[in-house]
């Protein structure tokens, strides 16, 4: 008999650790295209903020889409279902690789026209513009990719993932130092090469993926890489759970990509504070994401095997070790900000200027973690419908403060980032439909 999912700290922690190691590295890719570009000037680094916060709005609907189906292969799992798994992963593959064609193809044609409606500055539109030409030939391979992840995290073997990301994290570094500043006899690219840099990462990312779960996993207990025709019936049901965090991420990112459009109009200096301060508050973020992740996949799992008394308290105590990590990380950053800040630019003026949106962004980490908890573990009911209903919400009163502040009022940056506080404030209506527990007879 196969064992029920184990709950203590330690087994949530060898479970959430290989998750956050590979998050993690991952950030590293943005941390190392900020750190790099800020040093070659404002405006490359202020463009690859609109342009990264541009492609996350659209990579995350494939995103949203490997979420539905990772909360599939986590109740299959807790059913003891394996050999549904792996129709769950090839269909979903199929259909994210047709996806990334059609963004592909949507993406090249219209993004220019978007992006010169919106962006004032024409030296940052055509620095943003330089950086999505060649970025947007990630879709196929991030798609994949995440395909991948949502494998090995819904069936809690998630020690894969540390390898795979220091793999692809360790090559975006090589070849960000290479492209960007044209070293060892390569051509300078400036901010067109960390786009090259980055497709590349992603593309070594998904052939290690390929092998290793060729090699190393019991493919045929999962009857995984059996590819055919598509079946609309299992795809029509990844879809039902899929769509809405699709939609929701999407709307997520866009309101996001709203915010550095709203900073872009206050100058090329605002937006280049606010792509540092993104990019720290990313590597606290990624310690939410991971333990908010791991929530959503054993929910899912409790409910599989039918334990749902033992969800609430689950919640409980993924927040408390998030905190674990969080809190003290939160104040080496309030201690040593200079020495942070010098980590992305070696500009003195900017680093001054981003000392206060830097205090406003880790003081809302306080609201952050447990929002973020409670809003996974809604989707890991499988009640995604009702995860979009909490997020559009949150995203509306988000959005008209976002407009008073800085559309209206034009308020520094640093007041501009209190619209996070507001935002994670809305996302505590996930913890009174989790606790109403409405979710307990929801079948998928």
């Amino acid at each position: 008999m196969e064992k029920r999912l184990q709950l203590t700290d330690i087994h949530i922690l060898k479970i959430t650790f290989p998750v956050l190691v590979s998050l993690l590295m991952e950030h590293l890719v943005s941390l190392t295209d900020t750190a790099y570009l800020g040093r070659v000037g404002e405006v490359e680094l202020g463009a690859s903020a609109l342009a990264g916060v541009y492609y996350l709005v659209i990579y995350m609907l494939g995103f949203g889409f490997s979420l539905g189906a990772q909360v599939l292969i986590a109740r299959r799992n807790g059913e003891q279902e394996y050999h549904r798994i792996g129709e769950v992963f090839t269909q979903g593959t199929i259909f994210v690789l047709l996806f990334a064609a059609l963004l592909f193809g949507l993406s090249r044609w219209l993004s220019p026209v978007i992006l010169d409606h919106i962006i004032d500055s024409p030296h940052v539109y055509r620095a943003t513009l330089d950086y999505l030409d060649w970025r947007v030939y990630g879709f196929f391979f991030s798609f994949v990719a995440v395909m991948f992840r949502a494998f090995y995290v819904g069936t809690t073997n998630t020690r894969t993932l540390t390898a795979n990301s220091v793999v692809m994290v360790g090559t975006n570094i090589v070849l960000n130092y290479l492209l960007i500043f044209g070293k060892m006899g390569f051509p300078v690219l400036g901010i067109k090469g960390a786009a090259i840099a980055s497709v590349i990462s992603e593309a070594v990312s998904v052939l290690f993926f390929v092998v290793y779960t060729y090699r190393k996993v019991d493919y045929r207990k999962y009857s995984l890489f059996v590819f055919g025709k598509i079946k609309w019936r299992e795809l029509k049901q990844i879809l039902s759970v899929s769509v809405w965090v699709m939609i929701q991420d999407g709307v997520t990112f866009m309101a996001w990509f709203v915010f550095f459009i709203a900073v872009e109009h206050l100058g090329e200096r605002p937006l280049a504070i606010t792509n540092v301060v993104r990019s720290i508050s990313g590597f606290l973020f990624m310690f939410v994401n991971a333990f908010a992740s791991t929530s959503c996949s054993l929910v899912s799992n409790l409910i599989g095997e039918g334990r749902t008394e033992e969800v609430m308290p689950l919640c409980r105590r993924m927040i408390r070790l998030c905190f674990c990590f969080v809190l003290p990380i939160g104040i080496l950053l309030m201690v040593f900000p200079h020495l942070v800040l010098r980590i992305y630019t070696d500009n003195l003026e900017l680093i001054d200027a981003s000392l206060a949106s830097y205090w406003v962004m880790l003081g809302s980490y306080l609201l952050q973690v447990p929002a973020f908890i409670y809003f996974f573990s809604v989707s890991g009911t499988g009640n995604t419908r009702v995860a979009l209903y909490l997020e559009l919400m949150s995203i509306f009163v988000y959005m008209i403060y976002v407009f008073y502040i800085a559309f209206y009022l034009k308020e520094d940056v640093a007041i501009c980032w209190t619209s996070d506080y507001v935002y994670f404030l809305m996302m505590y209506t996930s913890y009174i439909y989790m606790w109403k527990g409405n979710w307990r007879n929801k079948q998928i």
